[in-house]
C-alpha cells in the first residue's frame, strides 16, 4: 500500500469507531486492509464481516481487543500478533491501535451498556415465554 493509501485507511478507521461503527461509514478499503493485513478472514464479503462483528456489541468487544495496546493486539481470529509485526504494514496498523486508544474506555463503556441491555431484555423474553407455558 502507498503512503497515501494508508492514509486513507487510517482516516476511514478514525471515521468507523468514532461512529460508533456506523455500517455506511465500513468502507471496502478499510474492510479490504482487515482483512488482507491485520489477520482477519473475509467473513465471505464486506457485509458478512460487519454482520459478524458490528451487529452484535459483544462481537465488537471481541474484535476491538485486538486493536487495545493492553490486551497484546493479538489477532482475535489466529491468537497470534504477527499482524503487528509486518514490516510494510507496521506503521498503519499501529496508527490503528494508537487511534483507538483515546477512545476505547468510552466505547468499551458504551458496547458494555449494550451487550447489559440485550441481555435483560433476552431474559425478558424468556420470562414471559415461560409465564405463558406454565
Amino acid at each position: 500500500m502507498s503512503a497515501v493509501e494508508k492514509e486513507k485507511v487510517l482516516k476511514d478507521w478514525q471515521r468507523f469507531i468514532k461512529s460508533d461503527f456506523d455500517k455506511t461509514r465500513f468502507t471496502k478499503l478499510l474492510y479490504n486492509h482487515l482483512i488482507q493485513h491485520c489477520s482477519f478472514i473475509a467473513h465471505y464479503n464486506q457485509a458478512g464481516f460487519y454482520d459478524t462483528y458490528f451487529e452484535d456489541p459483544e462481537r465488537t468487544l471481541v474484535f476491538l481487543k485486538q486493536f487495545d495496546g493492553a490486551t497484546g493486539c493479538k489477532s482475535v481470529e489466529y491468537g497470534m500478533d504477527y499482524w503487528m509485526k509486518s514490516e510494510d504494514y507496521l506503521d498503519i496498523n499501529t496508527a490503528m491501535v494508537g487511534a483507538f486508544e483515546p477512545y476505547k474506555t468510552e466505547i468499551y463503556s458504551r458496547l458494555k451498556q449494550k451487550v447489559k441491555e440485550n441481555k435483560l431484555a433476552q431474559i425478558n423474553a424468556l420470562t414471559k415465554e415461560l409465564e405463558r407455558v406454565a
